[in-house]
């Protein structure tokens, strides 16, 4: 269990970021995955009431507030139609409602938990974060980095793409013994592979759409895997061809 000896609801981004550069400070977003790791800080920072909670459709992508929680994602109607109903593939099975009720994508992105299978659907779809200080940086990249001290504003999906993710799990609400995210565009097909277990991955860029088996055999045997209580490296290895096999069907049928 989380412990903080002070809140703070910043009243602006410039405080928010200001509070957030100390090291005793945490922003705690939706606070799901912050609470059960036994963090113990002096001041948690809620961005509750800057209103980054709202889904922007503009002419040519989606931008989504970073407090947005995963079940508005899951449950937007113009968000699904434009990329297939991935989102409600990708968000549904993860715990329950009432926790994707309260979960953030900001908060999603930011901590680059292995197991995500948000980060994943977002990595296929060449989605960007936006950051108060230093302004738009690919998932692509961001995802790799380090944890740092600025501030998660938006997340921008720019349009035009066909998506779908496909998982395996234990039961219907555990975390993932592996994920794949697929999306198409005019460039190709990018196929993405996540709890492996380690941070979504991009195994495949500007694929043909129209790749076979053999394909997708190669791509599964270059990838690193490992093993933890949900799976073994040799599972994954032998389940990640069939997932990309069948995202890549779901991508070719999707109309966008």
């Amino acid at each position: 269990m989380a412990r903080y000896k002070d809140y703070v609801a910043a009243q602006s981004l410039e405080e928010a970021y200001a509070l957030n550069q100390k090291k005793s400070a945490v922003i705690v977003a939706g606070n799901m995955w912050l609470r059960m790791c036994g963090l113990n800080r002096q001041m948690a920072i809620d961005l509750c009431r800057l209103g980054l909670d709202g889904i922007e459709e503009t002419q040519d992508a989606f931008v989504i507030g970073s407090m947005t929680a995963l079940r508005a994602l899951e449950t937007d109607a113009a968000l699904n139609a434009a990329f297939g109903g991935a989102f409600a593939a990708a968000l549904a099975p993860i715990v329950g409602t009432q926790f994707r009720n309260t979960a953030t994508v900001g908060g999603s992105v930011y901590a680059r938990f292995g197991f995500s299978d948000v980060s994943a659907l977002l990595l296929a779809l060449d989605a960007q974060v936006v950051c108060f200080k230093r302004g738009a940086v690919p998932l692509s990249l961001y995802q790799k980095e380090p944890w740092d001290r600025d501030i998660i504003t938006h997340i921008r999906i720019p349009k035009g793409q066909r998506a779908a993710v496909c998982s395996v799990r234990t039961s219907a609400t555990d975390i993932a013994a592996l994920v794949c995210a697929a999306a198409r565009s005019q460039a190709g097909m990018r196929m993405v592979l996540g709890a492996r277990p380690a941070r979504a991955m991009i195994v495949a860029d500007a694929l043909a759409p129209e790749s076979g088996a053999d394909v997708f055999e190669a791509i599964a045997a270059r990838t690193p895997f490992g093993s933890n209580l949900r799976a073994s490296e040799a599972y994954r290895r032998k389940v990640a061809p069939v997932l990309m096999a069948r995202c890549a069907q779901a991508c070719r049928e999707v109309t966008a």
